[in-house]
């Protein structure tokens, strides 16, 4: 008996974990994303926001850092990067008829990024300035509100992605 309790119990938690899921966001709906990226120095952590303009459109920013250390010719040197960025995306659920639980999109990015290093001869601001880049990603929703999301892009302080949570507003 306890089994079949524990098994309804969890085929009616993964159905509600499903059922209700709906992407993307809508028109003036807003989520909150957040998760680690990958690069090739550091590990960089974000956290933004999106906002749905258009049936099929999003906009958002996204504040990030990452800090590593170096070694070149003996000395040791530590970096870090602020990133505070703008993006847009178009998503493809109505042009593919993808699943309603799935939100796949692309877009770009545009953003400024300050770089302090402990070089001295860099003046401890080494590369700083605006970066423009492109991203394509997808997300998965468990329900209405809670979903994981997976980007891989380039031009930002995330040289090759990131992966986090999506959180609807």
């Amino acid at each position: 008996m306890k089994i079949k309790v524990s098994l309804i119990a969890i085929l009616f938690t993964l159905g509600f974990l499903t059922v209700n899921a709906q992407a993307p966001i809508g028109i003036g709906e807003a989520q909150l994303n957040a998760g680690l990226g990958f690069s090739s120095n550091g590990v960089p952590i974000y956290a933004g926001v999106d906002v749905g303009v258009h049936e099929d459109i999003t906009v958002g920013g996204e504040l990030s850092f990452r800090s590593y250390n170096d070694s070149w010719d003996g000395d040791s040197y530590n970096h870090s990067m602020i990133g505070i960025a703008g993006n847009a995306n178009y998503h493809l659920n109505t042009v593919l008829n993808i699943p309603s639980e799935w939100d796949v999109y692309g877009g770009l990015n545009l953003g400024f990024y300050i770089v302090n290093t402990s070089d001295s001869g860099y003046g401890g601001t080494a590369g700083s300035g605006f970066g423009l880049g492109a991203q394509i990603g997808g997300r998965y929703y468990f329900n209405e509100k809670f979903g994981i999301n997976l980007e891989f892009g380039g031009g930002s302080t995330f040289s090759g992605g990131k992966v986090g949570i999506s959180i609807r507003l």
